[in-house]
């Protein structure tokens, strides 16, 4: 009776053990879980923290930098008060200085002599306004600068480049000498307006029908003089690298106008004017079109020094020490 009392006794205790063990069990899950949201939330806010910290170092970039704009704005409207105690004649001919000197960036920039004849156009016409006789000096001088500038030939860029262009966008519809169908085809098609102007007329339409006739008649056998017999040789899968490396001269040449690498441009157009005459037929339409728009490119595209108006410069620096 003792033993079993001692053995309900121990079951009830390892019963009792296993229980408080669960329970630990249980606790030590839970206080893990809870370890793991925290830590969730420690690195959610290190994130967020580092968010406010980047928003507030932009912030301060943004300060600083309406900072230094206010800076400027006062150092502006210093030069503005300093400006409007001067007198008016000498408010102009700053002013005049300034617009010359930007306008000389601006030509040397896009190449153009336009924005420098302006500028000295609008400076004559203020003196001409203001009608003093010392500032005669200054308008002779901006006019000797003004000739100086109009007799030297600057090549029109915007101009050069649109050929260029153009050229580039025919290069797909020229004829070549291995296919003399396109050429034929578009004489045709030159001549469809005139065909199409006398149709009323119908002795004329008679003529102009025989004449097809015997034209026709006259293709179906030509003799042709091939002085570059490889041009006769290309494939026909390599007339479309051949049209591409046409295209692709022309576009170096126009990004070489446009840095006004003027010795490139020279090259890249004389590379395609030997392209076009040596594999295209020169008696289309389109190819002597190209051709003539490669030499007027050819012809315009030099490099020339900008003269700068150093008489204009000089007159407004002599007036305005004469003070």
């Amino acid at each position: 009776m003792g033993l079993l009392l001692l053995a309900v006794v121990a079951l009830v205790m390892a019963y009792q053990t296993q229980q408080q063990l669960r329970d630990l069990e249980r606790e030590l899950v839970a206080r893990q879980q809870t370890s793991q949201d925290l830590a969730t939330e420690a690195r959610t806010l290190a994130r967020q923290a580092q968010d406010v910290v980047r928003e507030s170092a932009a912030k301060t970039a943004v300060l600083e930098t309406r900072l230094a704009e206010v800076a400027l704005q006062r150092d502006q409207l210093d030069d503005v008060l300093q400006a409007l105690s001067r007198s008016r004649e000498e408010n102009m001919l700053i002013e005049i200085e300034a617009g010359i000197r930007v306008a000389l960036q601006q030509a040397g920039l896009t190449g153009s002599a336009e924005p420098l004849v302006s500028v000295l156009r609008s400076a004559d016409e203020r003196l001409q306004r203001l009608n003093q006789p010392r500032l005669e000096r200054v308008r002779r001088a901006i006019a000797q600068d003004i000739e100086r500038v109009r007799a030297v030939a600057i090549a029109d860029v915007p101009l050069l480049v649109a050929r260029l262009d153009e050229a580039a966008r025919l290069a797909d519809e020229l004829p070549l000498l291995s296919s003399p169908g396109m050429a034929v085809a578009e004489r045709a098609a030159a001549d469809a307006p005139e065909a199409a102007a006398s149709a009323q007329d119908w002795p004329q339409r008679s003529r102009d029908l025989v004449a097809h006739v015997w034209q026709e008649l006259r293709s179906l056998v030509r003799v042709t003089r091939i002085d570059r017999p490889e041009a006769m040789l290309i494939a026909p899968e390599q007339t479309f690298f051949l049209r591409e490396n046409l295209k692709l001269r022309l576009l170096n040449a126009r990004l070489a106008l446009l840095s006004r690498q003027f010795d490139t441009v020279q090259a890249d157009v004389r590379q395609a004017q030997q392209a076009l005459e040596r594999y295209f037929d020169p008696r289309s339409r389109r190819v002597m079109q190209v051709a003539d728009t490669l030499r007027q490119v050819q012809a315009q595209a030099r490099a020339s020094q900008l003269p700068r108006p150093d008489e204009t410069l000089s007159a407004l620096q002599a007036v305005a020490a004469g003070r």
